[in-house]
């Protein structure tokens, strides 16, 4: 496995040149090609101001005013970490013909998934910073925003790397996670404040990483408090841990791949 993970750094190229294939692909047959990039997350939040404001208004308590702009700030990473989970359950059945080339390092596959959601991820952050300024958002605490992203990344990864692989041999995963990121989904502070709830419930969701990944986002770029920290720093080598057992899985059954796709 050491050997294994050590070479990572050696398919960067690799990595770089499928990252770009999907994205391209993403778009292939588009007029508008990577300017939905843009418009996509403008769109959403136009969409969110929209309905909060004059539909469901009075939603200005814990911090969360502008509500829309509260929403679209946990909405950007969730559709990160949702949208990498879901697809990794796929992408190594997907790619049999390439899981049946002995040289190819299957493991790029899910790395590949979660870079380029990252990549999207990252062109929705202009349209969410200008709306910041606008409603004067923007602090200090930005300059944490960076070490968020981080901890998110090595997470997502290393449960991507989990999900691809037990998904070769138990096809029925996917179906379950579809349903089990749904429920991930209203288990963490994305639509509500982590402040808004009950000592007792966030005791209960204090065992969900993605609040901690949530709550700094929601800190580092809307609220601009850094209380959360402590929690964070927590995270970051749990988020280590949990890619090493990643990889250690897909590592452990990585010779059944091409029997299996």
């Amino acid at each position: 496995m050491l050997d294994n993970l050590l070479a990572l750094p050696r398919y960067r190229v690799l990595i770089g040149s499928l990252v770009v294939r999907e994205l391209k692909a993403r778009y292939r047959g588009s007029v508008l090609g990577f300017l939905w990039s843009f418009i996509n997350p403008l769109l959403q939040l136009l969409i969110y101001w929209f309905v909060f404001s004059y539909i469901m208004p009075a939603r200005d308590a814990y911090g969360m005013s502008p509500y829309a702009l509260f929403l679209f700030t946990g909405i950007l990473p969730w559709t990160w970490f949702s949208s990498s989970v879901l697809e990794s359950s796929a992408v190594l059945i997907a790619s049999g013909n390439l899981i049946k080339k002995i040289l190819f390092p299957a493991e790029v596959l899910p790395i590949v998934v979660v870079v380029s959601n990252l990549v999207h991820f990252l062109l929705g952050l202009p349209i969410l910073l200008v709306f910041l300024i606008y409603y004067g958002k923007i602090q200090l605490s930005l300059l944490a925003f960076p070490a968020v992203v981080l901890i998110q990344f090595v997470f997502t990864l290393g449960l991507c790397l989990f999900v691809s692989a037990l998904a070769v041999h138990f096809r029925d995963v996917q179906a379950i996670i579809g349903n089990l990121m749904m429920l991930w989904f209203f288990a963490s502070p994305v639509i509500y404040s982590y402040l808004s709830l009950s000592p007792s419930v966030q005791r209960f969701l204090n065992y969900n990483p993605m609040t901690h990944v949530l709550v700094g986002y929601h800190q580092t770029l809307f609220t601009g408090s850094i209380g959360h920290w402590p929690w964070l720093l927590f995270l970051g080598p749990v988020s280590v841990g949990v890619f090493l057992v990643g990889y250690y899985f897909f590592d452990r059954l990585r010779e059944t791949f091409a029997e299996e796709v």
